[in-house]
């Protein structure tokens, strides 16, 4: 059964936060993670069979930052392929022999495109594209491009999954809350009715959100409702754990498993069809989502 029937079908739960769990396995600030993969697949195997166990139905793979231009930063763009096959590779064991779905996960590419930024529209595109060809190929269920705040390197992401043959293509933007807390708007201004617009008619199959200033999983239910209201495909939200503070100079997000959990029959009710977690959010926070999910399931 593909994720598609499967949503037809009932709500899912999603994974959590990857880069923090990664930090609190070992990884140095300003390492590459997706390196790990490749470097200690037993560390990164270890976080989401720690997701698995907490009722995960969706992992998302280690490959935030795998597509060439980032992965050059850290002198592995010749390891794109070999990196992101390898996540796919460690999110398929992790479920063992319970049924899953794995999300591959591209990321933005971290720069600015021409011609706001220097970096050529066409580079982007070969990036995604490339990175978009290992997922698929390694047997990733879905493709998620992820954090996205303009709709520019969003489309060049959704027709780099879709040309490699992705069946499943879900595109999460990254909001910010507003100074007056009335309104969020991603970095680049777009509103969550303009970005199910935009995702609906540019080939997604399933309108997301994750990550963003201050997105927790009040501000996930407004947007997931304005969601509903614009479209009628699949809703994914993945809310950061509340707001981070730096604590002994380490970043803490302040919102628990117990305060996430009781957002969760709020974003159920808004439309949500997989329910995960984003920044700061660990095993914990998705288990109590998970039995906060089933327990909706049976009302």
């Amino acid at each position: 059964m593909t994720l598609l029937e499967q949503l037809a079908q009932k709500t899912l739960v999603g994974d959590g936060a990857m880069g923090s769990q990664l930090q609190n396995a070992g990884l140095e600030p300003g390492g590459c993670g997706e390196a790990w993969n490749i470097e200690h697949p037993d560390r990164v195997l270890a976080i989401q069979r720690g997701y698995v166990a907490a009722g995960s139905d969706c992992l998302t793979t280690n490959t935030f930052g795998g597509c060439r231009v980032m992965l050059e930063r850290h002198a592995l763009g010749h390891e794109v392929a070999a990196i992101n096959r390898a996540a796919v590779e460690i999110a398929r064991e992790a479920f063992g022999d319970r049924p899953g779905f794995v999300i591959g996960d591209i990321g933005p590419f971290g720069g600015l495109m021409e011609p706001y930024g220097e970096v050529p529209a066409a580079d982007v595109r070969d990036a995604f594209g490339e990175q978009a060809r290992a997922l698929v190929d390694a047997g990733a269920d879905a493709i998620i491009i992820e954090t996205q705040t303009a709709f520019e390197e969003l489309k060049l992401g959704i027709d780099a999954a879709r040309e490699a043959g992705a069946t499943c293509v879900i595109g999460s933007m990254a909001y910010d809350v507003g100074q007056d807390e009335s309104q969020i708007f991603t970095m680049m201004g777009i509103h969550p009715q303009m970005a199910a617009e935009f995702l609906s008619e540019n080939g997604a199959d399933i309108v997301a959100l994750n990550c963003g200033t201050g997105m927790d999983m009040r501000y996930a239910e407004h947007a997931v409702r304005v969601y509903r209201e614009t479209c009628n495909l699949p809703l994914m939200a993945q809310p950061n754990a509340g707001l981070p503070e730096l604590i002994k100079m380490k970043v803490h997000y302040g919102e628990s498993p117990e305060q996430m959990a009781a957002g969760v029959p709020g974003l159920l009710a808004a439309g949500a069809n997989i329910v995960g977690a984003c920044c700061g959010s660990t095993a914990d926070h998705i288990r109590l989502i998970r039995t906060a999910v089933d327990q909706h399931a049976e009302t």
